[in-house]
Parts: structure tokens; C-alpha cells; sequence
């Protein structure tokens, strides 16, 4: 198994919880972004720096995920392609995208996203809170025991 990280709007705090468990299963890490990632010297943690542009490390983390491959990301439609590539998906606050769940969480995304753009202010999420990062790390622990 690979751990590919859609890097960009991931919390630090979440990278902290990835960088400690890759150095301790030593399965392999990788942060996708289109800036450049600072990680820790570590031969099973890298980075890769995608081009400006909507999508781009979406679509990078697609080409590169395998079967069985884990997906950290808060992108629904993300979620959707490693699903249907035969990979996991993970959120940051720990919920796991599965083909149980992701059509109903693509529905309500593009709902929200049609009431936002008919003008209604939807708020954003909550803060990360402390139950969400032990909840995603609990989850990335089950994953891992696999």
C-alpha cells in the first residue's frame, strides 16, 4: 500500500499524523501540491510538485494511485476516481469514502455546490477539532493494520 495525500488544503496537523505513521510501517508517503512541500528526511516520505491549475494534483494523484493504494483527501470527486480505481479514500477528519457512501456524498456536494452558486451562503466546515484528528488518526491506524 502507498499513501498519496492530496496536499494542498491538507492540514499541517494531518501531515504530522501521516509523516509519524509512514516512519513507523515505513509504507511510502507521498504529498501531492502545486507548491513546493517541505517533509521529513525520510526515504519513504516525498513530495511531488504538480503545475498551477484546477485539478492538476487531483488528476496526478489519479494517474499514479493503484489498487489498494490509500487516498488522503477532502475532494468528493477525488474520492470517487481512487474509489473506482479500486483505492481508499480517507478525509481529514477521518471519515473513510467508500462505494457505500460516496454517490450519496457527490450528491449532497453537487447540491451545495448548485445553492452556492444560486447565491446562498453555505459556510464552510468547522475547524479541524481534536475529535476529528483522533478520529482520522484511528482510522489511518485501522487501515494500516490491514
Amino acid at each position: 500500500m502507498n499513501i498519496w495525500v492530496d496536499a494542498d488544503a491538507c492540514p499541517v496537523v494531518i501531515k504530522e499524523i501521516l509523516f509519524k505513521a509512514a516512519r513507523r510501517t515505513k509504507v511510502q508517503l507521498t504529498l501531492v501540491a502545486n507548491q513546493s512541500m517541505q517533509t521529513p528526511p525520510d526515504k519513504n516520505i516525498i513530495s511531488i510538485q504538480v503545475p498551477q491549475g484546477f485539478d492538476v494534483a487531483d488528476d496526478e494523484i489519479v494517474k499514479l494511485v493503484e489498487e489498494g493504494d490509500l487516498v488522503i483527501t477532502a475532494d468528493i470527486p477525488l474520492a470517487a476516481e481512487v474509489i473506482e480505481k479500486g483505492g481508499q479514500a480517507l478525509s481529514p477528519r477521518g471519515e473513510l469514502f467508500t462505494p457505500n457512501n460516496i454517490k450519496g456524498r457527490l450528491t449532497m456536494r453537487d447540491f451545495m455546490d448548485t445553492m452556492r452558486s444560486s447565491g446562498v451562503h453555505t459556510g464552510g466546515p468547522p475547524p479541524l477539532n481534536k475529535q476529528d484528528r483522533q478520529a482520522f488518526a484511528n482510522h489511518l491506524d485501522r487501515l494500516l493494520a490491514q
